[in-house]
C-alpha cells in the first residue's frame, strides 16, 4: 500500500515526550508512519490506533502491544474504556485526508482525476459529495461553501449548482467542474476547486464536529502531564485546536479564577504552530499547509 512519508514526524515524536511504559493513541493511523515511530520507543507500553478506512488495516503492526480500532475517532473514549486503557500518556492526530486517499482516483477526493464524487472516509457511511450537490437546498449549499470552504462567491456558486442540477445531475468531478466553470476566477482555478472540494469533504465526513468531539474527549482521557499533538491542514481546524489548548473552549475565551489566574486545562508547549521545513515540503507537498500544535494536560 503506497503511503507518503508521515508529516512532521520527528516533531510529533518529540512532542509526545514518550514514556516507554506509557499508553499512546494515534487516532489517524493511515499508513502507520507515525504509529511505527511511537511503537519503536515503547517497551512495556501499549499503542492504540484508530482508522475507519479499510485500506489502513493492511498496514497494521503485528504485535500484541498494538491494537487497531476500525472506527471513527469520535468514539475514542468509549473504546479506550472498553480496553481498560484509561488514562493515556499521549494522543496524536494527523487531520485531513491522507496522500493515499488523494491518490486513489475512485475515492473522488482529488480534483486531478475524473471520478464519482464520493469523498467518504468511511465507505460504509451513506452521504456522498454527489448527494450533497444534488439534494441540498441552495441555502445549505451556500452555508457549507462559505463556512467550510471559505469561498468568496459562495452565494453565486450555490445558485449555479442549484440551477445546473435541474438540467443534469452532478455525479462526477468533471460534471462539477463544468457546472461551476463560470464561478471560477481565471488563473486561480486550482485554488478555487480545492476550496470547493474541502467544503464538500468536511460536510460529507462531518469533520469539524468529529474534531470537536475528539478535542473534548482528549481533556478526559489524558492523564496530567499527558501530551496532545495535533497536525491540522486548514484554518478552521487549527482555530479549534488553538482555542481548546488556550482555554478549554472552542470559542477561545479564557476563564479566570477569583484571583485572576487563567483556568486552562492545557499548557501550550508550542506558542506558535510548528510548520514544515522547505526540505520536507519539497519531498511531500502535503506538508506545505501543515500546522503542528503541542500541549500538555495540566
Amino acid at each position: 500500500m503506497e503511503y507518503h512519508n508521515p508529516v512532521l514526524l520527528k516533531e510529533c515524536i518529540d512532542g509526545l515526550n514518550i514514556n516507554p511504559e506509557g499508553i499512546y493513541v494515534d487516532v489517524t493511523f493511515g499508513g502507520g508512519g507515525h504509529s511505527r515511530e511511537i511503537f519503536k520507543r515503547l517497551t512495556t507500553g501499549k499503542l492504540f490506533a484508530f482508522d475507519q478506512d479499510e485500506d489502513a488495516v493492511k498496514n497494521k503492526i503485528d504485535d500484541e502491544r498494538f491494537v487497531l480500532i476500525k472506527q471513527n475517532f469520535r468514539y475514542l473514549k468509549n473504546f479506550l474504556k472498553m480496553y481498560n486503557a484509561l488514562p493515556i500518556d499521549g494522543l496524536l492526530a494527523d487531520l485531513g485526508v491522507s496522500s493515499h486517499q488523494f491518490d486513489e482516483a475512485d475515492r473522488g477526493f482529488s480534483t486531478r482525476f475524473d471520478a464519482k464524487l464520493d469523498m467518504r472516509m468511511d465507505q460504509n457511511s451513506k452521504l456522498t459529495a454527489a448527494e450533497i450537490l444534488n439534494t441540498y437546498s441552495e441555502e445549505d449549499l451556500k452555508r457549507i461553501f462559505k463556512l467550510y470552504g471559505e469561498v468568496d462567491n459562495a452565494g453565486r456558486l450555490a445558485y449555479v449548482i442549484f440551477n445546473s442540477r435541474k438540467e443534469k445531475q452532478i455525479e462526477t468531478v468533471n460534471d462539477l467542474k463544468t457546472a461551476i466553470d463560470k464561478c471560477v476566477k481565471r488563473g486561480r482555478e486550482n485554488q478555487y476547486y480545492a476550496q470547493v472540494f474541502q467544503a464538500l469533504r468536511i460536510e460529507v465526513n462531518k469533520e469539524l464536529d468529529v474534531l470537536k468531539d475528539l478535542l473534548m474527549q482528549s481533556l478526559e482521557v489524558l492523564k496530567p502531564g499527558g501530551r496532545l499533538v495535533v497536525i491540522s491542514y486548514q484554518s478552521l481546524e487549527d482555530r479549534l485546536v488553538k482555542n481548546i489548548i488556550r482555554s478549554g473552549k472552542f470559542e477561545g475565551e479564557v476563564e479566570k479564577d477569583f484571583f485572576g489566574n487563567q483556568l486552562a486545562p492545557f499548557k501550550a508547549i508550542t506558542r506558535k504552530p510548528i510548520i514544515s521545513s522547505d526540505a520536507e515540503i519539497s519531498e511531500n507537498s502535503r506538508a506545505r499547509s501543515a500546522k503542528l500544535r503541542i500541549a500538555e494536560k495540566i
